[in-house]
């Protein structure tokens, strides 16, 4: 009941967080550039990444049987490596979007139209959607004849191996292969962006410029840091080091912590959202006192 209450409160405020997000963003015609055009992707990717996962285990928290059916297994699989690659890949198109701000501010709304914006998004759903497919298909192809109990609290792929008598070899090859050219070509884009960047932030002539923009770096590193971080630990060492256990402590942060962040990572230190989200309530509180005089 403790591990209920604490997660149901995390999931509460992550979707509040993400979804509120969305609205704002939506709602406030200041906010209608690319980056915020990104952020609320990314809140949508956070929001649908942890509906996967968090209702179940709280589920498990309360009844005494734990129990999740083949189809349903497969599914919570794909999809949550649906969201799990699109956050990466998104991470890296924000990345490239702060370049384009920083180091290229004038040609900015030309180099990031809102045709490019969407290519930006499209291609990391639409790549994450079939290597989810692929690596799902192979996965639940494979023959389970040990134990139907998985030592984790979702369906994932490491677990699922660990109860299959088919050879994993070839299942393991792939796993370290498209984690390794996603997570690390993501990463390879993080890093060259911030690489100019940070070398545009020191030929600033301005200091309040360079602080405002070291604190958005700041931010977006953090999160980076830590999302890649849990997902390179997870899949980029080999399966005789895997520890079950110590996996299911790292994936709490980026199944269920790092989706709650990220909205005050990226938005709730943001002045534009903060006047946005002002104005929103300001809105609704006269809206509603018109309503009751109305009455």
């Amino acid at each position: 009941m403790p591990l209920f209450v604490v997660f149901s409160s995390i999931y509460l405020f992550t979707v509040v967080g993400n979804l509120g997000l969305i609205l704002v963003i939506r709602t406030d015609a200041r906010l209608s550039t690319p980056m915020y055009f990104f952020l609320s992707n990314l809140a949508f990717v956070d929001f649908c990444y942890a509906s996967v996962i968090t209702p179940k285990m709280l589920g498990n928290f309360l009844y005494k049987q734990n129990i999740i059916s083949f189809n349903a297994c497969a599914t919570q699989l794909g999809c949550f490596l649906t969201f799990m690659v699109s956050e990466c890949l998104l991470l890296a198109s924000m990345a490239y979007d702060r370049y384009v701000a920083i180091c290229n501010p004038l040609l900015y709304m030309v180099t990031m139209s809102p045709g490019i914006c969407i290519l930006l998004v499209a291609i990391p759903y639409s790549y994450s959607f079939l290597m989810a497919l692929f690596h799902t298909t192979l996965t639940f192809r494979l023959c389970y004849c040990h134990s139907n109990i998985i030592n984790h609290f979702y369906c994932d792929d490491m677990p699922l191996l660990r109860l299959t008598c088919s050879d994993t070899r070839s299942k393991q090859l792939w796993i370290f292969a498209c984690a390794g050219i996603t997570f690390i070509s993501s990463v390879l884009i993080v890093f060259v962006s911030y690489l100019f960047i940070i070398s545009a932030i020191l030929r600033m002539r301005s200091a309040a410029g360079r602080r405002k923009a070291f604190s958005t770096c700041s931010s977006h590193m953090l999160a980076v840091t830590i999302f890649y971080g849990t997902l390179i630990f997870m899949y980029l060492q080999p399966s005789s080091n895997h520890s079950l256990d110590t996996d299911k402590m790292a994936s709490v942060f980026y199944t269920v912590i790092i989706p709650m962040l990220n909205p005050l990572i990226y938005s709730l230190r943001n002045k534009d959202v903060k006047e946005a989200l002002k104005k929103a309530l300001v809105n609704r509180n006269q809206a509603f006192v018109f309503k009751k005089l109305r009455k």
